[in-house]
């Protein structure tokens, strides 16, 4: 199961974790995927994209 949003397509982003002595690791930000349904289907959705479907008014 990838975290992708299934509307918007928006993925984890990657960067580094820096430390206090600012040594650089990597690490990813995953997306705030919701379960949601729309028009009868379930689907996972950002956070982002469900707070601008709802403005919309497509929810």
């Amino acid at each position: 199961m990838s975290r992708v949003c299934e509307v918007s397509g928006k993925g984890p982003l990657t960067g580094n974790r820096r430390s206090h002595s600012l040594r650089a690791t990597r690490r990813k930000w995953n997306v705030n995927l919701q379960q949601v349904t729309i028009n009868g289907e379930k689907k996972r959705v950002s956070a982002r994209t469900l707070r601008t479907l709802k403005k919309k008014g497509l929810i």
